[in-house]
């Protein structure tokens, strides 16, 4: 058990991307002072007690980039949750016997609960009891900085906090200005819809928003890809280096922090690859084990450009204690977000922090290691970017007319031309092209011939 002083330095309560459904009136975490929490863990099958260690040590890191401190931990071994509790009521008990023992304000499980769970937990526990879910949406809410981001996390929150109002539509009601503590319960609970009405309402409008934004979002797109510049795509468990890696790529000065989620907004750089190619390179928001999928749903409007990216650098943490688990968790978001049969570059980061390279998770092909922070393996990364998204191109056969010289500066300019020679009627050129490229000369093509090799 691992204790800390308790500190009461007060701070301004982050109330910007809650509104007027705040801290105080859903359970998250209030960094007015930070708070002392006791970490709660229930190992299941088919996940080991590692596992659940592992998960309890990145729950502590969330809780600390959250603003509060983790001062006690406890894991319960059982076959399947309990529907009332989660836990068992024994050890509902020895939870409430160590918070009291360690003076804790807030109980944070390492899985989502329901709202009956919570709800019954408090009561029992005598004090907050919250989620992951809850500590992942609070940190977003702090670290949203464009309103789209804004407006992500806040439809998070509130699809989180809806089913969630039981026994607050009072509170809610109190904080708008209608109803109070001492209203009759038949008012209650008719003030309990008004609020849930609110929040829909609210929900609704955020969509729209967000809608509109997309379309923004996509008519942007739609002039990149007129602009024929390939698409990168940066992805990666969160903290792995991914900002790093962009400064690195595009030397730009995208806000790099040795915290988790210190970046929310998709940031898009132009590269040059070494062979005189131009792509757009994005990072992207990371990820984690165990992500909301109130997040995942809120943020697929940014994320999109993932599933429409030609490839994507999946940046992994050489020096972390489970690569391959992140790689996992990675990739599970990328298949609930339609982005799983996009082409993949693993790109194993911080090199300079791993003693034995041979530590190195084999069996991925194509992997790259580098270091984004020395610099270290990069003319490799492009080398493997560029040979990457030159297998997405068709290598075609070209006849052009000697009076169609314009065709053949087309070919030059639309793609990589490998072999150019004249016959008696105009110019063979061998090219790689881009489907958009290929249509243009399309009328040039000359036909594969059958059987040839």
């Amino acid at each position: 058990m691992v204790d800390a002083d308790r500190t009461n330095t007060a701070t301004e309560t982050h109330r910007g991307a809650y509104g007027e459904f705040g801290s105080d009136s859903g359970g998250l975490i209030d960094r007015s002072f930070r708070e002392r929490i006791v970490l709660v863990g229930v190992s299941m099958p088919p996940a080991s007690a590692e596992d659940t260690e592992a998960s309890l040590e990145e729950l502590a890191l969330l809780v600390d980039t959250a603003g509060a401190d983790a001062v006690a931990s406890l894991v319960q071994r059982r076959q399947s949750p309990d529907p009332a509790t989660y836990v068992g009521r024994g050890k509902v008990d020895e939870i409430r016997a160590l918070a009291e023992e360690v003076d804790c304000d807030t109980v944070v499980f390492d899985d989502e609960l329901t709202p009956a769970q919570q709800l019954n937990l408090e009561k029992q526990l005598g004090r907050s009891a919250i989620d992951r879910t809850a500590v992942i949406l609070d940190i977003f809410a702090q670290n949203a900085a464009s309103p789209e981001g804004k407006a992500q996390v806040m439809l998070a929150m509130l699809r989180y906090r809806l089913p969630r109002l039981r026994g607050r539509g009072l509170v809610l009601s109190q904080q708008a200005g209608a109803g109070g503590i001492g209203a009759r319960r038949g008012p209650g609970e008719t003030q309990l819809e008004i609020d849930r009405r609110r929040i829909v309402r609210r929900i609704h409008r955020l969509e729209d928003q967000l809608g509109q934004m997309r379309r923004t979002r996509l008519e942007q797109r739609k002039s990149r890809r007129q602009s024929r510049f390939g698409q990168v795509a940066i992805v990666g468990y969160t903290n792995a280096g991914k900002s790093t890696l962009l400064n690195r790529l595009t030397s730009s000065d995208v806000l790099v922090e040795d915290r988790l989620f210190a970046t929310l907004d998709a940031t898009t750089r132009r590269l040059q690859l070494p062979g005189g190619e131009r792509v757009l390179v994005t990072d992207t928001v990371g990820f984690v084990k165990k992500l909301p999928h109130q997040l995942v749903e809120s943020f697929k409007t940014t994320l999109d450009i993932v599933g429409e990216a030609d490839l994507l650098l999946h940046v992994v943490d050489a020096s972390g204690a489970d690569p391959e688990g992140e790689m996992k968790a990675v990739r599970s978001v990328l298949g609930e977000i339609g982005a799983a049969d996009v082409q993949e570059l693993v790109v194993f980061n911080k090199v300079d922090a791993v003693p034995d390279a041979g530590r190195l998770p084999a069996g991925h092909e194509g992997a790259v290691a580098v270091s984004a922070r020395t610099g270290e393996g990069m003319d490799k990364l492009l080398e493997a970017i560029s040979a990457r998204l030159r297998s997405l191109l068709t290598v075609v056969e070209l006849h052009i007319p000697f009076q169609r010289a314009d065709a053949l500066a087309v070919a030059h300019r639309e793609g990589e031309v490998l072999v150019e020679g004249t016959d008696e009627a105009g110019f063979c050129v061998r090219v790689r092209l881009d489907e958009a490229g290929e249509s243009r000369l399309a009328e040039f093509v000359v036909p594969p011939v059958a059987g040839a090799r």
